[in-house]
């Protein structure tokens, strides 16, 4: 399967390119300032008109349950840590987004990224010919800042951690999916881990931590690990505790809480996992395992999700994890799918006009990602048995079991 924590999400008009950490070769990630704009941020200037096409924004696909969905945006400060990729910051810095069922309502589309998020992203990926700000343009469903409805206490709640470099707005499609279905998702920014996170006072934190990712893979990957851990473990502290930060805290139950990352956000799934027993059941969407379980086991329900070449044995880290899971398990891949397909990158990537280089089309890993998911949480967060977990799929054909 050739793992890595970084893997092309978009191309410039061809195949994927491969963002590998332990490599310099064209198309991996540039060196990026080593500490955080002080300033606001500001866009570069764009490109002659000659060299752009007309591109018309993207649009994410409707969510798939009945309920509407809200958004909301959370800016939490952790006091009792530094931050692990600028020591000098004395305090960990995060940007949250939360989607929920929400109320009927007016109001406004929520942004689906900033205006710089989408420069930095693009230039980052390499893709030029488009405008630098066409993925801010992207047409969400969810209504900013709509009033949560649900009873107390019952909303399921799931985290989740997107890759290396990708901000949190990457599974988008995903949250206002499980949000319509009944849960409140939190998708977290990595700070100094995404090309660019957009910060309160016209701030923009780059990647710091890009650089480092360049020497031993699995060394760095263990770091971000670790350090994602600790983010998601004070989230669900700020989320579930006696001082919530959010107004429709009261609607989480907090005995039902799962977690599922794409690539660095799932090897960090796992190891959150370990660490924090409040995350009950979790999901790695193509990620290599880069801290292991220990020997003594995972005993709580987690799912392996890989792209086209997530076999066993293509991976060694998801042997190794998959045997040290000893509760409930399964291990999937997806034909045709490539490291970006888990991702709203893979349906917006055409509309833009950038090919991944992927047989599998967004639409539908749009709609086997979000089915997998939702069954697997509906099973260990509800208690609703799901047979397409169980078995082939004849309307899923592409979804392959393993183990």
């Amino acid at each position: 399967m050739s793992k890595t924590i970084i893997r092309g999400a978009l191309a410039a008009g061809v195949a994927s390119v491969a963002l590998a950490m332990s490599t310099t070769a064209a198309g991996a990630a540039e060196p990026v300032p080593s500490a955080p704009s002080a300033a606001p941020a500001s866009t570069p200037a764009p490109s002659p008109s000659t060299t752009r096409r007309a591109v018309q924004a993207p649009v994410l696909p409707r969510p798939t349950g009945p309920h509407r969905v809200g958004t909301t945006t959370l800016h939490l400060v952790d006091g009792s840590r530094p931050d692990p990729w600028v020591p000098s910051v004395k305090k960990r810095e995060l940007m949250v987004s939360l989607w929920y069922p929400a109320k009927p309502s007016g109001g406004r589309r929520a942004p689906y990224m900033t205006a710089e998020e989408s420069t930095l992203l693009l230039k980052e990926q390499k893709i030029t010919g488009v405008p630098s700000d066409v993925l801010s343009r992207t047409c969400t469903n969810a209504i900013a800042d709509a009033a949560p409805t649900g009873r107390r206490n019952g909303l399921p709640l799931v985290v989740l951690s997107p890759g290396f470099t990708w901000p949190r707005s990457s599974l988008t499609t995903l949250a206002e999916d499980l949000a319509s279905r009944g849960y409140v998702v939190a998708g977290i920014d990595h700070t100094y881990e995404s090309f660019g996170t957009s910060l309160p006072g016209g701030r923009t934190a780059t990647c710091v931590a890009c650089p480092g990712a360049s020497g031993d893979p699995m060394v760095f990957g263990a770091k971000a690990a670790k350090g994602r851990q600790a983010d998601v473990s004070f989230v669900l502290d700020r989320l579930t505790g006696r001082h919530a930060v959010w107004k429709g805290s009261e609607l989480i139950d907090r005995s039902r809480i799962g977690m599922a990352g794409h690539s660095l956000g799932g090897a960090s799934t796992s190891w959150t996992m370990v660490n924090d027993s409040r995350v009950r059941a979790g999901i790695n969407m193509d990620g290599t395992f880069f801290v292991p379980i220990p020997k003594k086991g995972l005993s709580r329900p987690f799912l392996m999700l890989g792209a086209s070449g997530g076999v066993p044995g293509e991976d060694p880290t998801w042997d190794r994890a998959f045997e040290r899971m000893t509760g409930w398990k399964r291990w999937l891949s997806v034909e045709g799918a490539g490291h970006g397909s888990f991702t709203d990158y893979s349906r917006l990537s055409e509309q833009i006009g950038v090919d991944l280089g992927t047989p599998l089309k967004g639409a539908r890993a749009v709609e086997i990602t979000r089915e997998y998911v939702a069954a697997f949480f509906d099973q260990h967060l509800r208690r609703r048995p799901q047979s397409l977990l169980d078995r082939p799929s004849r309307r899923y054909p592409e979804a392959r079991f393993w183990r």
